[in-house]
């Protein structure tokens, strides 16, 4: 399948489906499950990267699992726009597993991502042993809930740009 525009997703997502955010690393995926609604992003695990056969593998049964229709993989880009060699990694990942899944796959800027949910997890006053435990879901569901409210607001009509 292509790659898209997050605001194309709803219109290719099949009715009752799910999004499924990912937050790629070199060492682990934090994954995050979007409500059928597309409203609301939850953190769902974090896999421990092993081969990347295994991890495709992994993320085919979750896709079957809880019917997900379409990825929403955070991409790394730098804070002045460019993208580094974890854009390369990342991008790289995506096209490998473009080769293996059918199924929709659109980019979403996290920029500050883990900054973001490191902040969440402090407010929540988690040790910092629990908040290394769950930092990569949570940033997954931080780049999943900024995919659908952008989402949100084009059903709604606004001209949000584009990430």
């Amino acid at each position: 399948m292509p790659l898209r525009n997050p605001a194309e997703l709803p219109a290719n997502l099949p009715s009752g489906q799910r999004l499924l955010g990912l937050d790629v690393g070199s060492k682990t995926i934090g994954l995050a499950l979007s409500d059928v609604t597309l409203t609301i992003a939850s953190p769902l695990e974090t896999l421990k990267r092993t081969r990347f056969g295994d991890d495709a593998e992994r993320l085919v049964r979750l896709i079957e699992e809880f019917a997900v229709g379409a990825l929403v993989i955070g991409l790394p880009i730098n804070m002045d726009g460019s993208e580094g060699r974890r854009c390369q990694s990342v991008r790289a990942f995506t096209d490998n597993l473009m080769a293996r899944i059918d199924i929709d796959i659109c980019f979403w800027d996290e920029r500050l991502s883990t900054l973001a949910a490191e902040r969440m997890l402090i407010e929540a006053d988690l040790s910092r042993r629990r908040r290394g435990q769950l930092i990569d879901k949570a940033a997954a569901a931080y780049i999943l809930q900024g995919a659908l409210d952008f989402i949100a607001k084009g059903a709604a009509g606004s001209d949000g740009d584009k990430p």
